[in-house]
């Protein structure tokens, strides 16, 4: 299951790997911020029980079909009809179509029209969960295979990308067996609420940009509730009041403090940026007063969309770029409260 990210941890799971192999009699973990739920997803796949937890209702809808729902209590077959029946639904323009594909740029018309065919059908023939949830996974995926986007739904090309021509096509989303939770709440408590877990992985916002305004549209999509939009990329008007501690360089400090009192683990699993409110030594001591602490570094190559050039609201590539790797970092936490 891909689909992009400017958080994704694709490029770290292979040391993430690397780390959990040290680690001996791991049997839950907790997944503190997980928004597209590759860690977690990751952690399923070793045979741990996980809770995956997120702000966002797009990540808590991936969370329900990939981490909470056990696949081998579904009828697979039967699914893959009913995601074949969705697929085949001709377009009907709709609200969705004249926010991001008329008055935006985000999908082209047509697969606009797909959206808005197959998110009333969800609507009204999928209202059981973990089918639900499935569903408006798939058209999640699906949607993000096809947008015209550099990466974040902050602006669209003023050319349609060539994958946008492409038709929307829904697929089954990976699902896996072994059982799971899910919730939408902050970090902080759902640590308190989950109580004790083995391992706690947290990978919070680096910086003042908001997921919920780089993926706007998911969460509309996920949400279905036509909200009140604002600006050329048609954001939800929720975008200027549903603000996060995470997001401040002032607050930043005092949530992860709260955090990690609050957090119940055996071990910690903290990766951070070197474009992030704390820097490594802040960071490194912040975790220190928890128990012993290894770090290890990974350079990468920066986000597909700083790669392709800067864009103004219009969709017109303007100035030039910066820097085009950033180094993040893994730290391992042998607490003290087991």
């Amino acid at each position: 299951m891909t689909i992009k990210y400017l958080g994704s941890k694709r490029l770290l799971l292979p040391a993430i790997a690397a780390l959990l192999d040290e680690l001996p009699r791991l049997s839950t973990a907790a997944d503190l911020f997980t928004g597209t739920t590759r860690v977690a997803r990751l952690l399923k796949r070793r045979g741990l029980h996980v809770h995956a937890n997120d702000t966002a209702a797009y990540s808590e809808v991936l969370a329900r079909a990939t981490i909470a729902t056990d696949a081998r209590e579904l009828d697979l077959d039967d699914l893959g009809q009913r995601l074949a029946a969705l697929d085949a639904l001709r377009g009907e323009p709709g609200w969705f179509t004249a926010t991001y594909s008329c008055a935006a740029r985000y999908l082209h018309p047509d697969n606009g029209a797909r959206v808005d065919a197959v998110r009333a059908a969800i609507e009204a023939g999928w209202r059981e969960e973990p089918l639900r949830s499935i569903a408006l996974s798939a058209l999640l995926l699906a949607a993000d295979r096809v947008d015209s986007t550099t990466g974040v739904q902050m602006a669209y090309l003023k050319r349609w990308a060539p994958r946008a021509l492409q038709p929307l096509r829904l697929g089954l989303p990976e699902l896996l067996p072994g059982r799971g939770g899910s919730s939408r709440l902050d970090a902080a408590e759902c640590a308190r609420r989950l109580g004790p877990v083995d391992l706690a992985y947290i990978d919070p916002p680096y910086n003042q940009h908001s997921y919920l305004g780089n993926y706007h549209v998911w969460e509309t999509l996920v949400l279905g509730d036509r909200p009140e939009v604002y600006g050329v990329a048609r954001k939800r008007i929720d975008c200027r009041t549903r603000k996060s501690a995470w997001n401040s360089v002032r607050s930043i400090r005092a949530a992860f403090e709260e955090l990690l009192e609050s957090v119940r683990a055996r071990y910690l699993l903290v990766s951070s940026s070197d474009e992030g409110h704390l820097d490594a030594e802040t960071l490194g001591s912040l975790l220190a007063a928890h128990g012993e602490v290894t770090a290890v570094n990974v350079d990468h190559p920066r986000y597909v969309g700083h790669r392709i050039g800067i864009y103004n609201p219009a969709g017109e590539k303007v100035g030039t770029v910066g820097h085009a790797r950033n180094t993040e970092s893994l730290y391992l936490v042998r607490t003290t409260r087991r």
